[in-house]
């Protein structure tokens, strides 16, 4: 039996309708009509004389043919970027361009307010943001970096320590001085925001066993953040995502600094082994490294002004709810 030659123009559609398993998904992707799409599909699978994909519904799903096809061309896609950027090392041009992926509420509460002085420091880099809690495909997608919270290790992939996710509580300024120097049960009797089980497992290092209903749980902590600036709650959120907010008085910790539940995870910069290399990423690595040193050094160096209900940078400790 002869082998088809490979149709090329045809397959940026396919790998994007394989990947997403939805045409108007992958249109979106590619700046193109669902019909354009669809049509491109139609004619690799007259070209190849078989088809490549299972309808079901709206879903196209491969079959055997089109999973060995898809393996195919990603093995070529990595090959051309490799290449790419060869020919860019050796003509003599740094990256330009980094692809960053990290869960939104890390983005929203900590990344994206210090992005200006990444800007300020890397003006001829362009940066490009995934707020997303999906698990991105590093080699697959083409992105130079991921911001992940777990245990690791990622397969494939390196990785160092950003942060340890310290979890502590906070309210806005008006609810906290209603709590702070009260008996810990009055925090238990407040509104709380959160998960049930990381507040029970926050109190019993505490000293207290409770059983804990809360007020509203988010699958964001920048979601419940929002909500505790607006005094809905106490949040126990992590420290590094409320540390802008605690500097700023908008929060205001109602527990002391050593009552922290010390989760077993960490944040990591997770990267492709290669990209470890190029200086665009090194150089984001290491800012992300000064950073979080910076933002815990003012934590460190802070404590609750109870009067103002902002912070101050002295060392003392607050006041112990006790």
């Amino acid at each position: 039996m002869r082998i088809p030659r490979l149709p090329l123009q045809y397959l940026a559609a396919f790998r994007a309708a394989a990947l997403h398993q939805n045409l108007r998904a992958a249109s979106e992707e590619l700046n193109l009509t669902h019909s354009a799409v669809s049509q491109q599909i139609r004619a690799l699978e007259l070209q190849l004389g078989f088809p490549v994909f299972d309808r079901q519904g709206r879903r196209v799903v491969l079959n055997a043919a089109g999973g060995a096809l898809l393996r195919g061309v990603e093995r070529a896609y990595q090959e051309l970027d490799q290449g790419l950027r060869a020919a860019t090392a050796a003509h003599g041009i740094e990256q330009r361009s980094l692809r960053v992926t990290v869960l939104p509420s890390f983005a929203q509460r900590w990344l994206l307010p210090r992005l200006g002085r990444w800007h300020a420091r890397h003006p001829e880099v362009t940066i490009e943001i995934e707020a997303s809690p999906r698990l991105v495909d590093l080699e697959r997608e083409n992105f130079d970096i991921a911001l992940r919270q777990g245990l690791g290790p990622w397969p494939g992939l390196d990785s160092e320590p950003l942060f340890d996710l310290s979890m502590l509580p906070v309210a806005s300024p008006a609810l906290a001085h209603q709590l702070i120097g009260e008996p810990l049960e009055a925090l238990a009797q407040a509104p709380l925001l959160g998960d049930a089980a990381q507040w029970e497992d926050w109190f019993s290092q505490a000293g207290l066993r409770r059983q804990v209903v809360p007020v509203a749980i988010f699958n964001d902590f920048g979601i419940l953040l929002q909500a505790a600036e607006q005094g809905m709650g106490v949040g126990l959120t992590r420290e590094l995502l409320a540390a802008d907010a605690l500097l700023d008085g908008r929060l205001v910790r109602v527990a002391p600094r050593q009552a922290m539940l010390k989760e077993p995870q960490r944040y990591h910069i997770v990267y492709r082994p290669k990209s470890r290399q190029e200086p665009a990423v090194c150089a984001f690595i290491e800012w992300l490294h000064e950073e979080t040193a910076q933002s815990r050094a003012a934590l460190d160096g802070a404590k609750t002004c109870l009067a103002t209900g902002k912070v101050t940078p002295q060392t003392a400790q607050m006041p112990v709810a006790t």
